[in-house]
């Protein structure tokens, strides 16, 4: 709601704005025409006497020029609103009083209440495409509710009209999301953002969309610039083509792949190796863990015996995802085990989203298995997670309260990969 130099009663009727100045105008009364606009925004009347202490003395003389008289020679200076209004009306100066008089002088009023409400529906929209995209995606609920409550989208937009262009730009990214094959950042940016540096560190929108992405790929929070490459890499987008690995051991189909299985060492491949060169054949079945300790065990105990097992190294990286995704295309079929805590069962997830595997002694019945078998385990701490491949897990993980890594049970693992 906004107030008018002349309100529907005086339609027609102009303050005399060069009269006006000269009265209300001076720095001396600057006081008071900003108190009657504080009332004005709060829907109080212009009534009733308003005090200023410890006028100076420019101040006194301003508002005896303006009432005709000395207004007191207390502490304090008090002007009647009323006397005010009353005297802009017989003067025909503001014919509609000192309202009309003070959006003259100072520009149309908004009403605070009013204002707030604007504000607060302008703010309720920004967030509409994030609740858009958390309807599409469910996985992105609880990150769209966090995002809305804990105020980083107010602190990096700023004003409701940048909030809402910046959240639709991050829900157009994120429904981009996983990039395959992979991609570079820059060039992923540029293709669908229209500028390669749209996502360069420390921008609004790379700050959103990475923890967009760990919200959906259930990848920590590590931090640093490897973090965020891991972060990255895990949807397919890459920084560079070398710092992407995964680790592997007796898998053929290129010639430093053959050579190293007929060494039953353990093969380190860069993303850059699986894009150029991918492997030509795939076993039938392929064995993954999470933790490197695994594949050097099983290396150390049966060399060129071992069945082939790829390691994710944590999560899944996009080399690890290129060389899955091409291993199930010609047919492998997967069984993974990893750590049994919230961490460990958010990787899984993330990988299932990806490739389809079954379980390797990684259910809850397992899970009870291993604490039974285990004198004390560290506690489980983090924040729960489901685990689509049995429902049961997160369950069992929550009664026992302790988490079993891969080397707590190496050697049931040892025992199916000979």
């Amino acid at each position: 709601m906004e107030l008018t130099p002349a309100t529907p009663a005086t339609a027609g009727v102009t303050v005399d704005d060069v009269r006006l100045r000269r009265l209300l105008g001076a720095p001396g009364l600057g006081w008071l025409v900003d108190r009657a606009r504080r009332r004005l925004e709060r829907g109080q009347p212009l009534t009733g006497p308003i005090s200023l202490s410890s006028p100076t003395a420019d101040q006194r003389l301003a508002a005896e020029r303006l009432l005709g008289r000395a207004p007191g020679g207390g502490r304090s200076l008090s002007v009647r609103l009323d006397a005010v209004d009353d005297l802009l009306r017989r003067s025909g100066i503001s014919p509609s009083g000192l309202a009309a008089a003070v959006v003259a002088l100072t520009g149309p009023v908004t009403l605070l209440d009013q204002a707030r409400a604007d504000e607060q529906r302008a703010w309720a929209q920004a967030y509409a495409p994030l609740d858009a995209l958390a309807d599409e995606v469910p996985a992105l609920r609880g990150w769209a509710e966090r995002l809305r409550n804990d105020g980083l989208v107010r602190r990096l937009a700023g004003t409701s009209t940048a909030a809402a262009d910046l959240l639709g730009r991050t829900a157009t990214v994120i429904r981009a999301l996983p990039v395959e094959p992979a991609l570079s950042l820059p060039a992923f940016s540029s293709r669908l953002l229209g500028s390669a540096h749209a996502l360069d560190d420390g921008t609004p929108l790379s700050t959103l969309t990475l923890s967009g992405i760990r919200a959906l790929t259930g990848a920590p929070d590590a931090g640093g610039a490897q973090g965020r490459r891991e972060a990255w890499a895990s949807v397919g987008l890459l920084r560079d083509e070398l710092s992407s690995t995964v680790l592997a051991l007796n898998l053929r189909g290129t010639p430093a792949l053959d050579w190293m299985a007929d060494a039953g060492e353990p093969v380190v491949l860069t993303l850059r190796q699986l894009t150029r060169c991918p492997p030509s054949s795939a076993p039938p079945t392929v064995r993954i863990c999470e933790n490197p300790a695994v594949l050097a065990a099983a290396a150390d105990t049966y060399g060129t015996r071992c069945a082939p097992l790829v390691c994710l190294q944590g999560q899944p990286s996009a080399a690890a995802l290129l060389l899955l995704s091409g291993l199930h295309a010609h047919g492998s079929r997967f069984h993974y085990h990893g750590d049994f805590d919230w961490g460990g069962l958010r990787i899984a997830t993330a990988l299932l989203r990806r490739v389809p595997w079954t379980p390797w002694r990684y259910t809850a019945a397992d899970y009870r298995a291993a604490v039974r078998a285990l004198p004390a385990g560290p506690a489980l701490t983090g924040v729960r997670a489901d685990a689509p491949w049995d429902p049961g897990l997160p369950d069992a993980l929550r009664e026992a309260g302790v988490r079993v890594e891969e080397e707590a049970v190496l050697d049931d693992l040892l025992a199916d990969l000979g």
